[in-house]
């Protein structure tokens, strides 16, 4: 049995020997990512090499910055006691200290009003804007704990006019592209121009690339059919989007992301302290193991482990946790077919009516698995936008698209030479189907394929058991030649 919720892990540069990287893929491992925030493209590019070495088929997700608001260096940790006030200003070139919190975005002053809550540290320092002063804001510290260089400041409900892209990540895009990468997760993307101005680079360095757009504030939420249009899928990265909006209001803004995301066949990722006890812990709490059961629940693509990977004690054991609760609620998921796709959109798309029924011939005739070949990907991606409870096997003619399938719910991608013709992928499907899982010659199976030719995309579906199949594929390739 297979898990058809797809797992993305965290590498760190301090622990990606090639040896670590094999034992996460068996463990369950679908895609790596790449956390650029404290790396070097030397650092980067260390645990490029060793995913590489271990299959081509691990796609390599680089996550950016983003337009993002950190506290500047410390020389040591600030102590901060309810009541203090401290000043805070924008000034990227100064070093944070007692008297002044400084951070990297020079506008900071002019964008946030008094009266604002400036929350460090992913909330775990909260400050409030009391006055200003020249180019200073005064704020009271609203609880005990301790100002550190380099983290996190969030300002809820303000709107501030970063620049979509710092200069590093413009950097890390380019180098994303002469590494050849698979996608990049985008921070903090507002609206649809912080998308288009990644895909402007990727599209003048003519890089096939695909942007996942990161969601983490309220103008993200807001604006997130806006942003589907131009990005390749959606991460959920509830860390900072439960600073930027109430708590309580994350579960159901998760739903409603992967609702929108699977309704237009975008992969989604929900991501962010999904077993982050098991940075220090071998188990998981019972919280946790419900909140990836749910989100399984909800019909995310893929689930993300970040810490529980990079640096924590027990990586291993988390992916084999991940994916034991992947595989425990997909054989308990009630499965409807008639949920991702509005009927106009079935009735008028032949490649989105062609997913829909191959989901239904499992659903009511039992087949075990759906074949299809594909060039782009859509073919594929319109199958699991369905979420069906069986396989679904992709013979893909390119292997990048083989790699961004490793994004989606259910499908299993291997690589296959263009010039085949149907007879061949259909054998070649087949073969390969029964010998990495359990289906035997009497099931029943849905293949999905074009006659005419493999640029122009799936034009029928045939359902039949493998013997019938391979049988006449081999009748009609021995009458061809």
């Amino acid at each position: 049995m297979r898990k058809k919720t797809k797992i993305v892990a965290t590498i760190s540069d301090r622990n990606c020997d090639v040896s670590f990287i094999k034992k996460l893929r068996e463990a369950g491992v679908n895609v790596v990512r790449l956390n650029t925030a404290h790396q070097t493209h030397e650092d980067t590019l260390k645990v490029i090499k060793n995913v590489r070495q271990v299959s081509e088929r691990i796609a390599l997700l680089l996550d950016t910055k983003g337009p993002e608001i950190r506290t500047t260096k410390a020389v040591e940790p600030i102590n901060v006691t309810y009541g203090d006030e401290i000043f805070i200003k924008g000034d990227p070139d100064k070093v944070t200290t007692r008297d002044c919190i400084c951070v990297n975005y020079q506008g900071f002053v002019e964008d946030v009003p008094v009266g604002s809550m400036v929350l460090i540290d992913d909330g775990a320092i909260a400050l409030k804007i009391k006055g200003k002063e020249e180019d200073k804001l005064l704020c009271k510290v609203e609880n005990d704990g301790i100002i550190e260089g380099r983290k996190s400041v969030n300002i809820p409900s303000v709107h501030v006019k970063l620049p979509a892209l710092s200069q590093k990540d413009i950097d890390y895009i380019h180098f994303a592209v002469d590494q050849d990468l698979d996608f990049i997760a985008h921070s903090f993307v507002r609206n649809k121009d912080d998308a288009i101005a990644v895909q402007k680079i990727l599209d003048e360095r003519g890089s096939d690339i695909k942007i996942i757009a990161k969601i983490e504030n309220q103008d993200g939420v807001d604006n997130i059919d806006e942003i589907l249009d131009h990005v390749y899928g959606v991460m959920i990265a509830r860390g900072d989007l439960a600073v930027e909006v109430p708590q309580h209001r994350i579960p159901i803004i998760q739903k409603m992301l992967i609702d929108k995301c699977v309704s237009k066949g975008k992969p989604v990722i929900t991501a962010t302290q999904m077993l982050h006890s098991m940075i220090h812990h071998p188990r998981p709490t019972r919280a946790e193991i419900s909140d990836v059961a749910n989100a399984i629940y909800d019909g995310t693509d893929a689930v993300m482990l970040s810490g529980e990977t990079a640096y924590g004690e027990f990586p291993i054991k988390a992916v084999q946790v991940m994916t034991s609760i992947a595989m425990e609620v997909e054989a308990a998921k009630v499965q409807n077919v008639s949920k991702p796709m509005a009927v106009q959109d079935v009735k008028n798309d032949i490649i989105t009516f062609l997913g829909y029924s191959a989901v239904r011939a499992h659903q009511q005739l039992g087949t075990k698995a759906i074949l299809a070949d594909s060039t782009t990907g859509r073919t594929i991606k319109a199958i699991a936008a369905y979420r069906g409870n069986c396989i679904v096997f992709a013979q893909c003619y390119n292997k990048r698209v083989m790699r961004e399938l490793a994004l989606s719910y259910g499908v299993y991608a291997n690589y296959m030479e263009g010039s085949k013709s149907r007879e061949d992928f259909i054998l070649d499907g087949l073969k390969r189907l029964m010998n990495k899982s359990n289906i035997s010659e009497e099931d029943r199976v849905v293949v999905i394929a074009g006659n005419f030719g493999v640029n122009i995309g799936a034009s029928f579906m045939e359902i039949s058991t493998v013997k019938n199949l391979l049988e006449n594929s081999n009748k009609t390739l021995s009458f061809s030649r």
